[in-house]
């Protein structure tokens, strides 16, 4: 089910929100971990078996860990839950692609298994991770009720893209959260942005994506047109389902932490990624790169942390070498940037824009290559390799077609509008007009992306795939 669909939005939300706060307090975990069940099991019911014996796992190797109070009994299950969890993980997403390269190599034709990968596999799959390793670790206490620890993994506002939620950021929540009219309104609120974000930005530029790829009449400027919106697609797209996810965790009077601060304002590669998908950063660096020695080790150890970390993170997010290329090229850059270039991109902006834009640019033509050859291909289109005109006719028309939508995206995808709401709140009256203007706003903008999914296509969110 989705977030940005008609029955999500006007039946199952609904319903949900009425049962949750009409449940006693001992109950609403319980209304919690039935309707995500229902929320997931809706597209794939026979995968939330595999769901729930990775809960089972997780929650009785939690308490074995605890009970052996980290001997080598503790450790042995703390492996054991990492081996399961990463088992299925690699099954079910890796499976074909480790059969495709071994063909491949040896020259076989080994049958592939066509596992369909369970959608938010490799989200829950590190939030029960991160619970069993805090365990071990003594930062957490295990969980005794395994409806809570399963009303943590399946929370089916951030259940199948994220962001994700560390168990020791919400552990006293599961116990004990404030439900107020503020965290109602202020959910709402994010909610309604975050979908206007998805249906109003990333699925228009998404359709210009797709346009571009259909093209015949390819330029170097519709090259860097593509590059450009698939980078604002990919960030609304994502960043928007972030905010519906963190605004519908507030309505039930949980703090999710950020997952997007801004990054397209970012100075360099590394700024980059301490801004974008920082759930995801946190998690590969509390539990990767800090464990292999992090930049305690030799530079020569150091580099090569950065490389292991990268190769999983490219990896992470998909089952293809071009993913795998695109976490490689984000080491190389952080390497570099570490090295030689950091110190020079902080002096000066213009520079570090450049830069920035070329390296955005560049990468996310990498993420959404069907191959390395396209990647390569768009690429060289992009700087003009090859018998490619600078213009063509196609690309004046859909950057006149789409630059509302690109325009809209440029701006909101930097702080300006933020910056602009929070200096007009300052003056008391303005502040009194928005509270006022607030929710009629909301209204309309519900109306508008009504129109919008009634009239639309399946539209999924992007990192669904992963």
């Amino acid at each position: 089910m989705l977030f940005s669909s008609i029955p999500f939005l006007y039946y199952f939300l609904p319903s949900v929100l009425v049962l949750y706060f009409i449940a006693p307090k001992k109950l609403k975990n319980t209304v919690i971990l039935v309707s995500s069940l229902v929320f997931y099991g809706w597209g794939e019911p026979k995968y939330v078996v595999l769901m729930i014996a990775s809960i089972i796992i997780g929650y009785f190797s939690g308490l074995l860990i605890e009970a052996f109070n980290q001997g080598k009994k503790a450790k042995l299950f703390l492996w054991l839950s990492v081996i399961v969890n990463l088992g299925f993980l690699g099954f079910f997403k890796y499976s074909d692609f480790f059969i495709e390269n071994f063909n491949a190599v040896t020259g076989l034709s080994v049958p592939l298994l066509k596992v369909a990968l369970p959608i938010g596999i490799s989200f829950y799959t590190f939030q029960i991770l991160s619970y069993t390793i805090d365990v071990y670790r003594g930062q957490v206490s295990a969980q005794k009720n395994i409806i809570n620890l399963a009303a943590y993994i399946t929370m089916f506002p951030q259940l199948i893209a994220g962001p994700i939620v560390r168990y020791s950021d919400i552990s006293k929540q599961l116990k004990k959260r404030i439900h107020s009219f503020e965290n109602f309104s202020v959910g709402i609120r994010r909610f309604v942005l975050g979908l206007g974000k998805k249906i109003l930005i990333a699925n228009i530029l998404g359709e210009l994506c797709t346009d571009f790829k259909l093209s015949h009449d390819k330029s170097i400027l519709f090259y860097w047109l593509y590059a450009v919106a698939f980078a604002l697609h990919v960030y609304f797209d994502f960043s928007g389902y972030s905010d519906m996810a963190i605004g519908l965790g507030r309505i039930m009077g949980f703090n999710f932490s950020e997952n997007f601060n801004y990054p397209f304002i970012s100075k360099s590669a590394t700024e980059f990624w301490r801004r974008w998908h920082m759930s995801l950063g946190t998690w590969f660096r509390d539990y990767v790169y800090i464990p292999l020695g992090g930049n305690r080790v030799s530079k020569p150890r150091q580099f090569f942390n950065i490389f292991v970390v990268w190769f999983l993170t490219g990896f992470w997010h998909g089952a293809d070498w071009n993913f795998i290329i695109w976490g490689l090229f984000f080491a190389v850059l952080l390497v570099i940037e570490k090295t030689l270039m950091l110190k020079h991109l902080e002096k000066s902006k213009l520079l570090s824009r450049i830069y920035m834009i070329l390296v955005i640019s560049v990468s996310f033509v990498i993420f959404n290559a069907t191959d390395m050859k396209e990647a390569v291909s768009y690429i060289g289109g992009m700087f003009g390799v090859g018998d490619i005109p600078l213009v063509s006719k196609e690309f004046f028309y859909y950057l006149k077609s789409f630059a509302v939508v690109l325009i809209l995206g440029l701006i909101g995808s930097t702080p300006i509008v933020k910056n602009a709401v929070e200096k007009f709140t300052e003056n008391n009256k303005v502040s009194k007009i928005l509270i006022v203007l607030e929710p009629t706003v909301l209204v309309i903008l519900m109306i508008v992306m009504t129109a919008f999914l009634v009239d639309g296509s399946f539209n999924p969110f992007l990192y669904f795939r992963f």
